[in-house]
């Protein structure tokens, strides 16, 4: 291993080269979001002259581990330290104008860190492909509603890493013209929020969702945990009156607050919401126009990562009806989800509800109302521990082809199909480099591609009860046989 300076548009980063791979870690985009930069836009990073060290992840953005069953599987990173706003780069050590793929990780906008093992960029240096992570700002410091901060803070952080990495992409032998910002569950709907912004859109050359919701909250619904945690620490809910707590005392409070949550009685989430300058317009919407190659998909078994299999059977049709009201959905869905899903228990119903509703459903609608090219996927492997099937997150050590790393094990067990991860991995690189992952959109053949021991393309599943859910029948082609 070798040591391996670049020179940034902010200053020299000395990094490593082994394996034919560079990697230059922790490289700060804009400044630490500390004192009066806390709930605040980001502030470009100021220039240095001397190589810094790029050897080591940077600080991760304050949060506590996972819990229930998303702490049994999904691995927690804690990297002490305020200057979080960092990249990492691995690209190749020989070649030029390569594709350039930059990745937001998931967590629900209050977990994740770019430094968790299984997001190691090693796979797509070696296929030819300049890879960026970033993290963003989580949690209140990230997603607060407040008078007197800007909304969607973590998505404007999220958009200066775009930033970042067009200036940069050419130092690292990537081709600026060329960025695929892809993303899984909240990292997914950071990639659909930076393509809903006609400021950013002409950066980005293709986006991946992957389990990505693309509906922004409502601004009273956005704001409810942040005014839930000024209540309890009994103070206003400003940014003048939080800054004077630290951000490790705010994650303590919001832990909390949400311990005891249900699936009826759970603590409203941090999410995007509608803003001027943040995000202009709901990404479903903006989704429908934006002129960029878009691949998206879902997992089938979304809702297995949250619920424990006794929680699971706790539920029933009394629990479905009371959901069926707070969320209006149809008459008729029930029976439609019950015909296809044969021997499905109630709480599995009411799983494959929600996911459809929250993440297939708009993917699918987007997809066939889109002009420009637009692939849709379903991970339908299922993984050998049998509560997961092919849970939420499940396609993450897929796609980075990943199998061999412990945190990803902890999903996927330690014999996980080989081809399918070069299948998945190989499908993502394709499309960063082409603009097409090796399938026809949608809307042109009425189908999607199926990961599973058998890769192939198929229609849309379970379609009947989808359109059900969504009140019409979805407009595709009939696929030829």
């Amino acid at each position: 291993m070798s040591s391996h300076v670049i020179l940034t548009d902010s200053g020299p980063v000395s990094g490593t080269c082994r394996d034919g791979i560079r990697r230059h870690l922790g490289i700060p985009y804009a400044e630490a979001p500390v004192g009066a930069r806390r709930f605040a836009l980001p502030v470009p990073i100021a220039p240095w002259v001397e190589a810094r060290d790029a050897t080591a992840y940077g600080p991760t953005s304050p949060q506590s581990p996972y819990r229930g069953m998303a702490g049994k599987y999904l691995e927690s990173i804690v990297i002490a330290g305020d200057e979080n706003l960092t990249v990492n780069v691995w690209s190749p050590d020989k070649g030029d104008r390569a594709a350039v793929m930059l990745w937001f990780h998931g967590g629900a906008f209050e977990r994740g860190a770019s430094a968790l093992s299984t997001y190691d960029g090693s796979a797509f240096a070696r296929d030819g492909v300049v890879f960026v992570s970033a993290n963003y700002r989580l949690g209140i410091e990230g997603f607060s509603v407040l008078p007197d901060a800007p909304r969607n803070i973590g998505v404007a952080d999220a958009a200066e890493a775009l930033r970042w990495t067009h200036r940069n992409a050419a130092n690292f032998g990537g081709d600026p013209s060329r960025i695929t910002i892809f993303g899984e569950s909240a990292g997914g709907a950071m990639v659909a929020a930076l393509l809903a912004r006609d400021d950013l859109r002409p950066l980005i050359a293709g986006a991946i969702i992957q389990s990505g919701p693309l509906d922004p909250a409502r601004l009273r619904l956005a704001a409810q945990p942040t005014r839930d945690v000024a209540r309890a620490l009994g103070c206003r809910p400003t940014a003048a009156a939080l800054r004077s707590y630290t951000p490790e005392l705010l994650v303590a409070c919001r832990d909390r607050l949400t311990e005891k949550a249900t699936l009826l009685r759970g603590a409203p989430g941090f999410n995007t919401t509608v803003d001027p300058v943040t995000l202009p317009i709901s990404p479903r919407h903006a989704l429908r126009v934006a002129n960029v190659p878009v691949l998206i998909g879902t997992t089938t078994d979304e809702y297995r990562l949250f619920y424990t299999p006794p929680e699971l059977a706790a539920l029933n049709t009394r629990t479905y009806a009371a959901l069926a009201l707070a969320k209006r959905i149809p008459r008729g869905t029930w029976g439609a989800y019950s015909r296809v899903l044969p021997g499905a228990s109630a709480g599995e119903i009411i799983g494959h509800v929600l996911t459809d509703l929250i993440l297939r459903m708009p993917a699918i609608e987007i997809a066939t109302a889109r002009t420009a090219p637009t692939f849709v996927y379903e991970l339908a492997w299922k993984s050998p521990i049998s509560e997961l099937g092919a849970a939420h997150a499940l396609d993450v050590g897929f796609v980075f082809d990943a199998l061999n790393d412990p945190a990803a094990q902890r999903m996927l067990g330690e014999n996980a199909p080989q081809r399918l991860a070069d299948h998945m991995h190989g499908d993502w690189i394709r499309f960063a480099k082409t603009g097409d992952p090796g399938w026809d959109g949608l809307a042109m053949s009425g189908r999607i591609r199926r990961y599973d021991t058998v890769t192939e393309d198929v229609p849309i599943p379970r379609a009947h009860a989808l359109s059900t859910l969504a009140r019409r029948a979805f407009a595709v082609p009939t696929p030829v046989a």
